[in-house]
């Protein structure tokens, strides 16, 4: 699930309390936007004398295009290269001796940038965040091009290439997306591409995507809005608003069959992931699937956990989750079986418990225990300023409004048995990706059966 705020208290009241279904929310905000199209919104929280600055471009991975993809990571290490006013690492270096902490990431449909800082330095992250939107173009070189492309093809070596079962994701994204989707290529690119980005690319995408309408910025912590909004306004207000964005869509993807692949990697114990399109974010069933995942493989009360790691001491580890993103999302679920363990096994204990809970409907005691941790998470994620402002701008850049916390909360407490059913006989009967990962050399532990789908005979 996506998340919710108020702190530690009250996220703790609302996970034992498990049916709270009267308690709200109350996180204020005040929003505006300026007349170059960039969306703020402000919450004032003095809890301690911090403020959080997040700053988020709707533009990611599926924005980019075939034969040029990693641009949109590649923008997040540049923005940090220096701007017109701002000398290489400076933002970095202004920031942390100010006692801060700052950093960005960029997923398939956004990039952020936050920043959190003692209150009284809230001006000057401000001008070093608005002075890399309006002049980053004027001190890019081909130098600085060069240094983080090198950067992020090393990144992608460490995080996926020499990772164990670090190309799952990659590999999942080529299987699950046709080559002209949005979501086929990975976020951190290919090295290919970003080999043959030159400087004009770099500018061209930089001047399409990196621009006040296409931007929104959350301010929260202890500021004073007033003073805050006249900030803002002297600091971006001058900015021109950028070109008009063409609008982001996709075709739904659908298998014929489902589609199976098998990657060899140094690793001791086989793992399988199985792969499920479902419904794009805060679609009418996004929740249901976040509650399906709870039951199925989150945490060790989980109907695969108790059975693969507990009573048949098969796997090592399990999990479920929905991944909601803004064009399609997946419902996806892992297993890491012990060594030696064929993955026909774990695929077919899968199909076996979605065909279950398809069938029979999770227990009272179930369904109130996933509501509750799916509920939970989200709000432990809004004990820091950091985490609240992040949750806003994903409303603003997904919901177009800054306050959707007790709507996300509803959206979970509504779920019934029978909608975790529907779902699953809805999307986990279709066709889907099989993906096993087998130590070197061991191919015959791949999964390779084709198991009855949920709601089937047992």
């Amino acid at each position: 699930m996506r998340s919710k705020p108020l702190g530690y208290v009250l996220a703790m009241m609302l996970f034992m309390a498990g049916g709270l279904e009267a308690q709200t929310l109350n996180v204020p905000v005040e929003a505006f936007t300026l007349p170059n199209g960039l969306r703020v919104t402000i919450h004032e929280d003095h809890g301690a004398p911090l403020v959080a600055v997040n700053l988020w471009y709707h533009v990611g991975s599926g924005r980019e295009v075939a034969g040029r993809s990693g641009f949109a990571h590649l923008f997040e290490h540049m923005l940090f290269q220096g701007s017109a006013h701002v000398g290489v690492e400076k933002h970095f270096a202004t920031v942390q001796e100010a006692g801060g902490t700052l950093n960005g990431s960029t997923n398939n449909d956004r990039t952020n940038y936050y920043d959190l800082v003692p209150s009284n330095f809230l001006e000057t992250v401000l001008w070093l965040e608005s002075d890399r939107m309006g002049f980053l173009l004027q001190a890019l070189t081909q130098a600085k091009l060069d240094n983080q492309r090198d950067v992020v093809k090393n990144e992608r070596r460490q995080n996926y290439e020499n990772r164990p079962y670090g190309m799952v994701p990659i590999r999942l994204g080529e299987l699950l997306y046709p080559e002209d989707h949005p979501y086929h290529w990975p976020t951190i690119g290919y090295p290919a591409d970003l080999s043959a980005a030159s400087v004009d690319d770099v500018k061209q995408f930089f001047t399409q995507w990196y621009h006040p309408s296409n931007a929104s910025l959350v301010i929260a912590g202890d500021v004073n809005p007033d003073e805050a909004k006249r900030l803002v306004t002297k600091y971006f207000g001058d900015l021109p608003a950028g070109p008009v964005v063409p609008p982001y869509a996709a075709k739904p993807v659908t298998f014929a069959d489902d589609v199976r692949d098998v990657i060899e990697d140094r690793v001791t114990l086989p793992q399988i992931s199985v792969a499920w399109h479902t419904m794009p974010l805060w679609a009418p069933d996004d929740a249901v699937c976040d509650v399906a995942a709870e039951i199925i493989a989150q945490g060790k009360s989980s109907r695969l956990y108790q059975r693969l790691v507990y009573r048949e001491q098969t796997a090592q580890t399990v999990a479920a989750f929905q991944s909601s993103r803004e064009l399609a999302g997946v419902f996806q679920i892992n297993v890491q079986a012990r060594e030696g363990t064929s993955l026909v096994k774990m695929e077919a204990a899968i199909m076996e418990e979605l065909s279950r809970l398809a069938r029979e409907g999770p227990s009272d005691e179930e369904l109130t225990r996933a509501k509750n941790g799916a509920e939970a998470r989200g709000v432990y994620q809004l004990q820091t300023l950091l985490g609240k402002a992040d949750r806003m701008n994903s409303y603003v850049t997904f919901r177009g409004k800054p306050d959707c916390f007790n709507e996300e909360l509803e959206n979970v407490r509504k779920v019934t048995a029978a909608d975790v059913q529907r779902v699953l006989r809805a999307y986990m009967t279709r066709p889907h990706v099989i993906l096993s990962v087998v130590p070197t050399g061991h191919k015959e532990l791949a999964a390779s059966a084709a198991p009855a789908p949920p709601g089937s005979a047992p």
